[in-house]
């Protein structure tokens, strides 16, 4: 054999080397990503997934009253939003017994307890719940290439302990309080040792968090992912400043894509996911209880005002979502909406949607389970949603 044509050969090896590690770096970068396990708390007394589908099945309304144990509602309520100091409603979703925990079960102290801020709490107890049902022992991952990723928002909790002065804090009260503590206190009570990010990205928080964990094990620098997000209402603070700007619902309904949206309804939630790559979830044999298949983060940048969402970058993270799947519009079935119920909003989100996936199915647009409002058939412009009536 002429060593040219050796060469040859051997040039011809290379290029195929080189393409299927490209190949496989494509299909590392792609790989769905297989949750295997969750961990929640709704308002309706939701404490498992199981509950939440009973929630929604039936239709139930969760919203109710604001306890009488976090303010007094009448107060602070004056339907005129003008009035300092006062909300326009009574109303929103709220927790039970946020106030109670195991401290111990976690290896703290009750002193220490004491001065957690209840997001801790619950983030903590649904790690526990997630890993559970995913059949995965906490005591194995002390060490590993475990992240948490944790969106949080809100720090009432904080600004209640602020309040009696300095006189009043402890030495817990700085990692009891503070937002990072939140992720780092799940990554130390179970020895993870993989990427801990807390999110603040407002009401995208839990989302933005489930990406960069899904990113993370794309990455190789995790192995499996702690993934969600937290809320907790203890002050009643940002509903007096909500309604100043006009953003809450009166009567505590947020009438999504109906031309009577008149603002939103606060509630509060926590919610943990366990993640691994779907190859390293079927080795494993765990319970996969579904696939992400793509996903997509982007900024409105600069819309008429700080508040306003900005409908092309709405298009856009859309189509990059669609693109980092390896789907179309046309493979949609149903879109969970933002859905804030207002009539800037609203109209903005649905002529997102319907810009990107009209131009690939033949319906006006795919079947839209909404947040707020998953039963009513409602005409806004000129979409026409149709809800998914046997959920």
């Amino acid at each position: 054999m002429s060593d040219r044509r050796q060469l040859l050969l051997e040039s011809l090896a290379t290029i195929e080397r080189l393409e299927a590690r490209l190949a496989a770096s494509d299909a590392a970068r792609r790989e769905p990503i297989a949750i295997v396990g969750a961990g929640c708390r709704y308002p309706g007394g939701v404490e498992t997934p199981d509950d939440l589908w009973r929630v929604l099945a039936t239709g139930r309304d969760a919203v109710a009253d604001i306890p009488s144990d976090r303010w007094d509602a009448d107060a602070y309520y004056d339907s005129n939003p003008d009035v300092p100091g006062k909300m326009v409603t009574r109303r929103g979703g709220f927790l039970k017994q946020v106030d109670q925990f195991e401290p111990q079960f976690f290896g703290i102290s009750p002193r220490e307890a004491q001065s957690m801020d209840p997001q801790q709490r619950l983030l903590l107890e649904t790690t526990y719940e997630a890993l559970e049902s995913a059949g995965i022992a906490t005591d194995t991952l002390a060490g590993s290439a475990t992240g948490v990723f944790v969106g949080i928002t809100t720090s009432d909790y904080a600004q209640l302990s602020r309040r009696g002065g300095p006189d009043s804090a402890d030495v817990y009260t700085a990692t009891g309080s503070a937002l990072n503590a939140a992720a780092g206190r799940i990554s130390f009570t179970f020895g993870f040792q993989g990427p801990c990010v807390a999110v603040d990205t407002a009401c995208s928080s839990s989302l933005v968090a489930v990406h960069l964990a899904c990113q993370s094990l794309r990455a190789g620098e995790s192995r499996l992912a702690l993934a969600g997000g937290v809320n907790v209402i203890l002050s009643p603070d940002a509903m007096v400043l909500f309604s100043k700007w006009g953003m809450m619902a009166p009567d505590g309904a947020c009438k999504t894509f109906d031309a009577a949206a008149d603002g939103f309804v606060r509630a509060e939630g926590c919610a943990i996911i366990a993640l691994r790559r779907l190859s390293d979830a079927v080795a494993a044999g765990d319970p996969i209880l579904a696939v992400i298949r793509g996903s997509a983060v982007n900024s409105d940048g600069r819309s008429s005002g700080l508040t306003v969402p900005n409908g092309p970058a709405q298009q856009a993270v859309i189509r990059t979502a669609l693109a980092s799947a390896g789907l179309n519009g046309a493979d949609i079935d149903y879109v969970e909406a933002h859905g804030t119920g207002t009539s800037l909003g609203d109209p903005i989100e649905v002529e997102a949607l319907g810009g990107v996936l009209d131009q690939v199915t033949e319906d006006p647009l795919p079947r839209l389970v909404m947040r707020d409002q998953i039963d009513q058939v409602i005409a806004l412009r000129r979409r026409i949603l149709r809800v998914r009536p046997d959920i």
